[in-house]
């Protein structure tokens, strides 16, 4: 993240001895990405976060493609896609290529261990629910339109209010940023940013629990899940300072940027990662050109898949989608407002649609999961 925070307490210079009330030297770890040239953490441990009493491998991780090379528009109707149990180990995949997989869950139990992703940056989009996400840098509460970003290697455990819980989950093999051109020199998001940092929030309850025992971590790696038996609780932490943490950010928070004319996706970028952006629509008023027209043209979007995620039933430019449904428009194929969509645009002032949009650069392929749910009519969406 492109600013300073800090929880607990700290002694006053890096990798010198800082000790407990008792006089015990406190365990310093360094955290961070791209070896120690990316950004990073120092957490203060009150015991060794390398004690661990045992591991072996909980199950392999498969991404299955469908086998139909047929290249045509998709919608997946993912709001009828349950996928109960984990938040993290019941997901069900969806599209994927070798920078993003993207996965529905629908958690219905609190998982008793705890989770790091050593694969991918996480940034889980909460179509549905709310609670708080616990990790050892602290807490971060999380609602409804809430993205919830989480850089990898940072230990969590999801914690969800009673009530239906949906989740969209975006796993990225690169690092999730901020858009560069938002961005100064410096890390700060700039004045024409559609937000800013005051609309991030990071950890701001740090857990401390001083307790030995077995503790079970899942790491996701190497293409299995492992489970770790720590043997103290990892949330031993009594201070961290840095730069690597886990944030959220909600969409109603995204402030739309409008003009004359029809503005192009770009304005709408939320995050960047390696291989593809995320994009928020959010509710806006229409372009103000006497002549303008708002739904968006026809496109070619050559060297890139389209994928949109419907946080509402209604899309000013798509007919037949609904709550939880997901469009993939791929590289070779022209898409656009469906008839009479355009033309029922004109004169309107504002929409209230909302959705997110990842745009990759390299070509996706749907899971055969998610072909239980595919509306195969969707292609001839358009006569």
């Amino acid at each position: 993240m492109p600013f300073y925070h800090r929880l607990g307490r700290l002694p006053a210079k890096r990798h010198t001895a800082f000790r407990d009330a008792e006089g015990k030297l406190l365990q310093e770890e360094v955290m961070g990405n791209k070896g120690f040239s990316g950004p990073s953490t120092i957490l203060y441990h009150h015991n060794l976060p390398t004690a661990i009493r045992s591991s072996k491998v909980l199950k392999r991780i498969e991404l299955q493609a469908e086998e139909d090379p047929t290249l045509r528009q998709r919608h997946l109707r993912t709001g009828s896609l349950e996928a109960p149990g984990s938040a993290v180990l019941d997901r069900v995949p969806v599209l994927f290529n070798s920078d993003i997989t993207m996965s529905i869950s629908t958690p219905d139990k609190a998982d008793e261990f705890f989770y790091r992703n050593a694969t991918a940056d996480e940034v889980v989009y909460v179509s549905d629910g709310a609670g708080v996400l616990e990790t050892n840098l602290g807490r971060v509460p999380f609602r409804r339109g809430d993205y919830v970003v989480i850089p990898r290697g940072i230990l969590h455990r999801w914690r969800f209010d009673a009530g239906e819980t949906r989740l969209l989950c975006m796993e990225s093999t690169g690092y999730v940023r901020t858009p560069k051109r938002y961005r100064n020199e410096h890390g700060q998001l700039l004045e024409h940013s559609p937000f800013c940092e005051r609309d991030i929030r990071p950890p701001q309850e740090l857990e401390t629990r001083n307790e030995e025992g077995d503790f079970p971590v899942v790491i996701k790696a190497r293409g299995v899940y492992t489970e770790a038996v720590m043997a103290f609780h990892p949330f031993d932490v009594v201070g961290w300072d840095g730069y690597y943490f886990p944030w959220a950010f909600n969409i109603d928070d995204f402030e739309p940027i409008t003009g004359r004319i029809h503005q192009p996706p770009p304005v709408h970028q939320t995050f960047e990662g390696d291989g593809f952006v995320i994009c928020s629509f959010v509710p806006r008023l229409y372009d103000y050109h006497p002549d303008a027209v708002p739904a968006p043209y026809n496109h070619a979007n050559v060297m890139t898949d389209e994928v949109l995620y419907y946080a509402k039933e209604k899309f000013m430019s798509r007919k037949g989608i609904e709550y939880g449904s997901i469009t993939l428009h791929p590289d070779g194929l022209t898409h656009g407002p469906q008839p009479g969509k355009m033309e029922e645009s004109i004169g309107k002032t504002e929409t209230e649609e909302l959705a997110v949009m990842i745009d990759t650069f390299k070509p996706l392929q749907i899971t055969k999961q998610a072909l239980a749910v595919d509306d195969t009519s969707y292609a001839q969406s358009w006569l």
